[in-house]
């Protein structure tokens, strides 16, 4: 799977980063207005979407060297059955749903080694939980690879880098 990027970022006009840009806004309006089936479509068979845990080290620790786990890591098979567990009864922890907005900017577009797409991105979700809890902020930053495919870009791989190392939302039962 590519990962590397190469070169300095496409400019904003190129065409691809204009394609790379559109994607992520209307995979933001799929997740907001809980189209999870349509967003699962713009995944690739092969995608690898995780959220590692951050953990706060001192100057002279890598933050790599200390890395040992992710809030989540999971492939086609756990999102797909994520998205149908959202149309059962069973969904408890999004019973109410959440109400969520997600801000996407500072989109980065590169070239990666095999002519895909790596994106970089930061998003800067609101999920509010009805009237009884106060509204929740997730700022990240996000590091995409696209692929062209006949049926347009999809989502190969998704690593998160949540910038707080103890997160205060309720749970996870989101995507970023």
């Amino acid at each position: 799977m590519s990962t590397a990027r190469s070169g300095a970022p496409l400019p904003y006009s190129d065409p691809r980063h204009q394609s790379a840009e559109q994607f992520l806004t209307e995979e933001a309006h799929l997740l907001d207005t809980s189209e999870f089936e349509a967003w699962l479509g713009l995944m690739h068979p092969q995608i690898r979407y995780r959220m590692p845990v951050r953990v706060t080290a001192v100057k002279a620790t890598d933050e790599a060297d200390v890395q040992t786990m992710d809030h989540f890591d999971e492939d086609w098979y756990s999102l797909s059955k994520r998205v149908q567990r959202f149309g059962t009864d069973y969904a408890w922890t999004e019973d109410p749903q959440s109400r969520i907005r997600h801000h996407v900017s500072n989109v980065r577009t590169f070239e990666g080694d095999d002519g895909d797409l790596v994106v970089e991105s930061a998003v800067l979700l609101y999920r509010s939980r009805g009237d009884r809890m106060a509204p929740s902020l997730l700022s990240a930053g996000r590091r995409d690879v696209l692929v062209s495919t006949p049926d347009g870009l999809r989502l190969r791989s998704r690593d998160i880098e949540i910038d707080e190392s103890v997160l205060r939302t309720q749970n996870l039962a989101i995507f970023l």
